[in-house]
């Protein structure tokens, strides 16, 4: 049963219109001002909030800023309820990143088919998009509108030979990309030249959005590990989907809050574990990212200096290091390709 969470500080028009959802079967929880439905919101977890402009403690306004701010609750869904029908509230509320607006006075069914409307969309949206160009599109018109015809006429697939750079540490974003195919490797040089590689990516992974959304150059370059078919979304045409809808805003906070969690757990294992159990987690990562369903078992071309740079050490300890695993039957190596023979033991390998 969905969960409705109404902020409403006039009683009478509270009551009457939980009433009506509860009647249509929603487990509604209700606030009699801003300050306390914020907080409700971020206990409770609701699937969707209904709530009044003009309020006491905390008008609508500050609610919707409030909760956008944060990722558990950004990508609720937010219906503004009103006496004052000016178009201009209207347009401010929306600009903030509201998904719907109801005036007073309303009928039942105005109220459920909004209601109903938005829980839909939303459901549709949290679920995963297959992870290749089309399903990029399936995505990306879920949430419809004329900006979304716009930016599928503007985007642009292009092939990225291996080891060709897409984007470079210190140059100026001015795209974000889709990897439709390919395996793609992000990382970062020192004035010697030697690579630490700060993460791997796949087929339906974004790249690039943290420098576009934090306004600042690259910190980091982006090279193919394979032959790549890459599409490539214009900075204008994704900072519109971004402002324009809470939805698409709330899955690249999801997305932004797992890769940073990501980066700090390698981050931790680099400064505490051993070098022979930070290469055996570097081929566990590499199998669980590009292990296709169906495959029993896993291999995977990858030069020295690229797993060397996962690993954060030199060349030449990571390949005395495999051949350590290959005299004990943990991996199969013929040129640059690596077979994964006992994952589990490399899974569970000491520090």
């Amino acid at each position: 049963m969905k969960k409705i969470l109404l902020i409403e500080d006039n009683l009478e028009m509270r009551e009457n219109t939980a009433e009506i959802l509860e009647l249509a079967k929603y487990t509604v929880i209700t606030a009699q001002n801003g300050k306390e439905g914020v907080k409700l919101a971020n206990s409770e977890l609701p699937d969707l909030i209904i709530c009044d402009i003009m309020m006491p403690e905390l008008d609508g306004y500050g609610v919707l800023h409030m909760l956008i701010k944060d990722a558990s609750t950004g990508s609720i869904p937010f219906i503004f309820l009103t006496a004052k029908a000016e178009k201009g509230d209207y347009r401010k509320g929306m600009n903030m990143g509201a998904d719907d607006y109801l005036t007073k006075p309303f009928d039942d069914m105005e109220l459920l088919n909004a209601v109903e409307t938005r829980l839909k969309k939303n459901e549709m949206l949290k679920d995963e998009f297959i992870r290749t160009s089309d399903g990029l599109n399936d995505f990306l018109n879920q949430v419809n509108g004329d900006q979304l015809a716009k930016l599928s006429s503007e985007r642009d697939s292009r092939i990225y030979k291996k080891k060709e750079l897409v984007y470079q540490e210190g140059n100026n974003p001015k795209s974000i990309y889709f990897i439709n195919k390919g395996k793609v490797k992000t990382f970062k040089s020192n004035l010697d030249g030697k690579e630490y590689i700060t993460n791997l990516y796949k087929e339906g992974d974004f790249i690039g959005y943290n420098s576009l959304l934090e306004e600042e150059l690259f910190s980091e370059s982006a090279m193919t590990l394979e032959d790549s078919e890459i599409v490539v979304i214009p900075k204008e045409s994704f900072f519109k989907l971004i402002y324009g809808n809470r939805e698409i805003a709330g899955k690249f906070i999801k997305i932004l809050s797992d890769n940073v969690k990501e980066k700090e757990d390698r981050l931790l294992k680099l400064a505490y574990n051993s070098v022979r159990k930070r290469v055996a987690e570097a081929l566990i990562m590499l199998q669980s990212m590009y292990k296709k369903d169906g495959e029993k078992v896993f291999s995977m071309l990858i030069s020295r200096d690229d797993l060397a740079g996962i690993v954060g050490t030199s060349t030449e300890t990571v390949i005395r290091t495999l051949s350590d695993f290959k005299d004990e039957k943990l991996i199969e190596i013929s040129g640059s390709n690596i077979t994964l023979i006992n994952s589990d033991k490399l899974h569970s390998m000491k520090n």
